[in-house]
Order: C-alpha cells, then structure tokens, then sequence
C-alpha cells in the first residue's frame, strides 16, 4: 500500500504497532472469524460442553461462564494471564506444551468477508515484526533462539511450520526453538502469506495523536479513524543506566581480548549479552541476586530447554555462592553442558552479586569502575564497555499529552514514557478498551508471550466488527477481560505459571452461539452479583 495523499485520510480503525499482536488482529479484521471446531472434542469436557453447539462463535465469549472452572480443572491452564488470552491460547492449542506443531486445534477460522473492518496498521519497523524486525540496542546475536517453541509462535493463516517447509523444503522439527534471524523473517514474511499486507505501512514514526469530536487524527500523517488500537509494547525501550554510569556509553571497543566488558542485570536482557560476546570476550557481571524474594528469572529456564540461560544463571549462582563465604573458597566445577564447555568460563566470567559502583574514571579509551561490595570493602575493575540490561519499558509518546493522560487516568504514578506490564494491568482486567474507542492488545496488557495475545486481539475486534455494522450478529454483549485466578498482580513476564485458585459456580450453563447477521442478539448482560463475586474470590480468597 501507497503512503496516504497530503489530505487527509479517513478510515474505521488504525493500529498503532506492527508487531505479532497487530497481525493476528488484522486478520480476523481482514473477516477471519474464530469459531469452535469441535472435532475432536476439547480435553477439557466441561469447555467442550459449553462450546459443543453449531457454529460457536468466538467472538466476545462469555469468560465467566466459559473458564470459571478453569483453576479446579485436572488441566494446567495459566493462572496469571488474563482469562481471554488463556481461554483462546486453549482452544488454538488444546494439547498445550505437548503438541508444538498445533497439530490438533479447537478453533476453525472461517472466512466472512461482510465482517471485515477497514483498517491501518503503522509501525516504526522497517519491516512487519516490530521489535523482532529491528536491530537491539543490546548487541544481541540474530542466532540466539526465541523462549518459544517455534508453535507457541505461530499466527493465524499462515503457520511457522509452513513458512519452513515452504523456505527450508523440510518439515520442522518439534519443539525447536526459531533463532531470532528466523522469526524475523518469517514475522516479515507473514503479511503476504496471511493475505493482509494490504493494511500494513511500515517504518513510520507516527506522532502527535489526538481526539477529535468524531474519532483521532494522526497529526505526523494526516490520518483520521473513529477507532485506535495500541500495539506498541512494553519493550521499546531499554531502562538508560544512572548518570554516574553516562561515560561509559562513550566507550566503544566492547571486543577487548584482555579488558572486560561490565554487564548489569539478572534477566534475560543481560544473559543476551553476555551469550552474544564472543568466546575470548571477559565479562564482568553485576547483577542482583536475592533468590527467596526476587528471584532471577533465569531460575526458571531447564537446562535441557534452555542450556544457555540455565548456564549463566548457574554462572551468577556459584558467583553468589562464593561471594557468601567468608573463606571465599575456590569456585565449584560446573556441571557439564554444551553451552558452559563453549568457553573457559573460569577465565574469562566474574561475577559480583549485589554491588554497587560508587565511582567511574576514565582513563586512555577506557574506564575504571569502583565496585563497593556487600561487606563494604570496595574494589576496581577495568572495562572496556557497558550492557546496561536491568530491563525495558513501552512509552506513549506518541500520543499527545490530552490524551495519554485519558488512557491512564486511574494508573497509579503514571509515566507515559516508561510503560511496564504492570502499568495497564488493572484497567485491561475491567476492559482492554482503557478509554473510549482506544484498545490496548499485546504485551501492553500485562502478558508478554505470543501465544497469549490472541484472547486480547479477538475481544478488541469484536467491538470493531459491531460498531462498524450495528446489525451484524454478536456472541454476547460487552464483557471484562477478566481477572486472573492467580489475582490482580498476576502477570506474565515470559514464564508461565500454574497454580490453582478455584472459583465455583453452580449454576447451569448453556451453549453460546454466533447468532446471524440479521438475528437478534438476546443475550443477556452480565449480573453484577455474579462479577462481584468472582472478583472478590480473587481478591481475597
């Protein structure tokens, strides 16, 4: 598609961000409507009960009729992303983690052209991706392989397994994990094979966003739309390092053979890096380390799935140990894996658990750091650069200010230039529209894993498929996004969790449907009494 004219253009819906979240909402706006494929039935009997009736329809699904059985279930359903995003994440994968290749699903996407909402989709990428389609600031290696099997990163229409056999003339392998470079292109690739690349303008650094009396207007491309969906993320941007640490930014020669490089963090930002440095590069690692209350989230990574996180974080684990011993005793070996036997870790790794620099010097295109350890006794170290990976927000500015203070209004101590997965997360579980005809789909809502972006992206288009066409039919009124069993402060930050709150309710259920274009649509809206009571159970129970 062309760029717009110099006049202004006018259009039902633009989506601010062309990342994955953005793609699966331009399909189903393109007119692929989910609905319930009951052959086979679903594993779970009590969802296939409630969706077993023709033409289910999984546009605005009743939530707390469909998953209120949901943490009592024999089945392992999240209990920290939101009850849309696990409800869809079930049907498209009822076999979970042991079907990677999606071999089975419970969703049929049905082709229905008069639903179908005109729409844009802008992002500053150069490509379709988003943040998978440019380069990271962190130096990390294309070849690192995605947290994901390579199924949980597949989008509707167009399947990562068929993207390789049609570029690799192989079948994909289960349970592989894509390198970054291979998820790019097939996130690049994806438009033009789901048949949506029509609506997508990509790197355009869009501005200046504002309400109008009948919708927004795009000042930075003169582009008008009655509705607006954020899909711009919560990793954007990297946190930027403390004053003191501003010189070393100047520093450029990273590749030393003889002078570390210092890495700052404990996540996977930092890991990237330290994985990315080539072989002879020494590091030097500070990172925060308290086990029992904020645990790293390396911890979670199984060697066998991950080798290479599991590795540094037993790297910074023995760091720790050592530096808890008063003797500081030789460092324990490491348990052997091909990751740690890549390189002679004890040469050229150090890591220092829970230090503070104090002061930097700079000295001959290099800079002295002053270290005050946990005992207080202080140290020096040289370094050669600085990966400072302590973590990554989203910001708003796009958005003109009017409007960045309507989206969070209610936020505690908002910051429009700094947004986490905890900053919207209150308000998606009431509505992912946080404001009149704005949604908020992906990683904004709080769940920052692919396979949990389409619960989100189907409930935002259902509200645009029935403001666009007031007759068409819909599945049920207007619902929250729910809360979610794991409570109000459950997110998803890349790994999954699985503990069980149970929510009863004994009342009989009945099937939902999609009703026609020309039906009524009788379904009733939802009893308070009945919200009330499911919110309070995971407030306080």
């Amino acid at each position: 598609m062309s760029p717009p004219s110099a006049a202004d253009t006018k259009i039902d819906t633009i989506v601010i961000g062309n990342g994955p979240s953005s793609m699966i909402l331009s399909y189903i706006l393109h007119g692929n409507i989910p609905y319930y494929a009951p052959d086979p039935p679903h594993p779970d009997p009590l969802l296939h009960a409630k969706l077993r009736a023709p033409s289910t329809c999984l546009l605005r699904p009743d939530l707390d009729t469909l998953t209120h059985h949901f943490a009592a279930s024999r089945l392992s359903y999240s209990t920290q992303a939101l009850p849309i995003n696990v409800l869809l994440d079930a049907l498209l994968r009822p076999h979970g983690e042991t079907d990677d290749l999606g071999d089975v699903t419970n969703i049929e996407w049905r082709y229905k052209p008069h639903r179908a909402v005109p729409h844009l989709v802008l992002g500053n990428a150069s490509s379709p991706g988003g943040l998978w389609a440019v380069d990271d600031p962190v130096r990390v290696s294309w070849d690192i392989g995605t947290l994901s099997y390579a199924g949980m990163l597949s989008l509707p229409g167009y399947t990562f397994a068929a993207h390789y056999r049609k570029t690799k003339n192989a079948d994909l392998a289960p349970f592989t994990r894509p390198s970054r470079k291979e998820l790019a292109e097939y996130l690049r690739m994806y438009p033009v094979e789901a048949g949506i690349s029509d609506s997508f303008l990509n790197n355009m650094q869009v501005d200046g966003i504002e309400r109008t009396a009948d919708g927004f207007y795009i000042r930075s491309h003169r582009l008008r739309c009655k509705h607006l969906v954020l899909a711009t993320g919560i990793f954007s941007h990297l946190i930027q390092p403390p004053a003191l640490l501003a010189p070393l930014a100047t520093l450029h020669n990273a590749n030393s053979s003889r002078t570390p490089l210092l890495v700052i963090g404990s996540g996977f930002t930092a890991a990237d890096a330290i994985i990315s440095a080539p072989v002879d590069q020494p590091i030097l690692h500070l990172f925060r380390w308290s086990p029992d209350e904020r645990p790293s989230p390396l911890r979670a990574c199984h060697q066998q799935a991950y080798p290479e996180y599991a590795g540094v974080y037993r790297l910074m684990k023995r760091a720790a140990l050592a530096s808890n011993s008063a003797k500081r005793p030789k460092a324990r070996r490491l348990v052997s894996t091909s990751f740690l036997e890549s390189r002679n870790w004890d040469e050229v790794y150090e890591g220092i658990p829970n230090a503070e620099i104090v002061d930097v010097q700079m000295k001959d295109g290099k800079a002295i750091v002053t270290l005050c350890l946990t005992d207080g006794t202080t140290i020096q170290r040289p370094v050669c650069g600085l990966v400072y990976g302590v973590g990554r927000r989203g910001s708003l500015g796009y958005l003109d200010p009017a409007l960045r203070a309507e989206i969070l209004s209610g936020v505690d101590s908002p910051d429009e230039n700094k947004i986490s997965a905890k900053t919207l997360r209150n308000k998606v579980m009431e509505d992912l529209e946080v404001a009149p005809d704005i949604f908020v789909i992906g990683s904004l809502t709080g769940d920052s894993l692919i396979r949990f972006a389409f619960g989100g992206c189907v409930y935002a288009a259902s509200t645009l498929i029935r403001d666009l066409d007031s007759s068409s039919g819909t599945c049920t009124p207007k619902r929250p996004a729910g809360t979610p069993t794991g409570g109000r402060g459950a997110l998803m930050n890349g790994v999954d969790g699985h503990g069980q709150r149970a929510q009863y309710d004994d009342r009989p259920q009945k099937p939902l449907v999609c009703p026609s274009k020309n039906s009524e649509d009788k379904s009733p809206w939802p009893r308070i009494s009945r919200w009330w009571t499911a919110l309070c159970n995971a407030l306080f129970s």
